[in-house]
């Protein structure tokens, strides 16, 4: 992979992190939830659902699974309030 590549894949993965943790928050704050509400629900640590709504965790399809569950949404519902913040956000589509 071109160095170039390698830093368009960087960013991409990036913002996908940064709009799913964001999608992870809204529909938590939206519900009233604490993050360790959430996390007792989905059956994962407090710190791990922080690192996932700050966008630092490439979050595994189990764990995205047991957070939408706990969010009260089906998975496809959250992975795409995870892409509509991403074309929303500023430099989507470079």
């Amino acid at each position: 992979m071109r160095p170039h590549d390698r830093a368009v894949a960087v960013r991409v993965s990036n913002e996908l992190l940064q709009a799913l943790g964001g999608a992870v928050r809204s529909l938590r704050l939206a519900r009233g939830m604490t993050q360790e509400g959430l996390a007792e629900g989905a059956g994962l640590h407090t710190t791990y659902v922080s690192d996932v709504e700050r966008g630092l965790r490439n979050v595994g399809v189990i764990n995205l699974d047991k957070l939408a569950a706990a969010l009260s949404v089906d998975l496809p519902t959250l992975m795409q309030e995870a892409e509509t913040r991403r074309q929303r956000a500023p430099g989507a589509g470079r």
